[in-house]
């Protein structure tokens, strides 16, 4: 269980061989089994600062080799959208990814030994925390000599890819790229790729998918007598991969009649402690009542189906 946040608790830089976007001959091996594309990157590139004595982890590019710093850089990076990413306690989250891939014309991207990729990490890039992967290879469409747009996704297993709630955060995009030059995909000798690393490709966050109930009763009612409206607002929880009540969190009673298409805000009450909503209102026409919260920077926003309530 959570065998890949694990690892990435440990060492962040040696989570990156749990899952990774395979070759296209792979690609339907869901958890990395290639040996690390994003990993083998940082191995050659730690090699070649280790030989040419720059500091670990600079990401200056140099002019295209064989072997080491390869001259390609990604650009226009989106995830979801520009959406957060909302994360509940079982269910793989899948999300599409675009980038575009600007290359020396002697490095040739499309090549069988060639992969490349997007991620996201959390914390900082030489030392991340934790980070996100595609479980499949991107597809990229040639758009000149030098140029080529791609598409992909990231994939968010709450069991094996998230550590806790500390990962409803903001996370930051990266790409990498290996030209393997002959070497074994399993085990390439790092002084022999060619690599490409890039940070800084735009940011998302990651959320607690959130849920929220309403029930109105009594139905029917009187007109004019009070009717009681409970719900519960709840969200994921990493640590436990269980559902819990949202405390203290402000949430929207509203109404609308049965004959009107818009909903009107009658108060704002807060959650108790365990999440629970409970307050009261006259009945005086026929319509449907909910509950809505706006959300906040960890928990999407979510508002309820209307309750009907039958006014006598």
């Amino acid at each position: 269980m959570r065998i890949r946040a694990t690892v990435a608790a440990v060492s962040g830089a040696l989570a990156l061989s749990a899952l990774v976007v395979p070759s296209a001959a792979q690609a339907g091996d869901a958890h990395g089994a290639i040996g690390s594309v994003a990993d083998a990157a940082r191995a050659a590139q730690s090699d070649s600062a280790v030989q040419s004595g720059a500091k670990s982890g600079a990401r200056s590019l140099a002019v295209a080799n064989t072997a080491g710093q390869l001259n390609l850089t990604f650009s226009k990076f989106t995830v979801n959208g520009g959406k957060p990413i909302a994360v509940g306690t079982a269910a793989t989250k899948i999300v599409p990814t675009t980038f575009t891939v600007t290359h020396g014309a002697d490095v040739n991207i499309f090549a069988s030994n060639f992969e490349l990729g997007v991620g996201l990490y959390r914390g900082s890039f030489d030392t991340p925390a934790n980070e996100l992967y595609g479980d499949v290879a991107p597809t990229c469409k040639k758009v000149s000599s030098t140029v080529a747009t791609c598409t992909g996704r990231i994939a968010v297993s709450p069991v094996y890819d998230l550590i806790g709630n500390s990962d409803a955060t903001t996370w930051k995009g990266m790409g990498f790229a290996v030209d393997y030059n002959g070497e074994n995909p399993d085990n390439p000798d790092p002084s022999k790729i060619g690599f490409a690393l890039q940070d800084g490709l735009g940011s998302t966050r990651v959320q607690r998918f959130s849920k929220l109930t309403v029930d109105a009763a009594p139905e029917p009612v009187k007109k004019g007598k009070t009717i009681t409206v409970t719900g519960k607002l709840s969200r994921a929880n990493f640590d436990d991969l269980k559902y819990h009540g949202y405390a203290t969190q402000s949430v929207k009673l509203q109404f609308r009649k049965k004959t009107s298409s818009t909903y009107t805000t009658l108060k704002t009450i807060k959650t108790s402690s365990t999440g629970t909503l409970k307050t009261t209102a006259k009945a005086s026409v026929d319509g449907y009542w909910r509950y809505s919260f706006a959300g906040t920077a960890s928990t999407p926003a979510v508002t309820t189906a209307g309750d009907f309530v039958d006014v006598k």
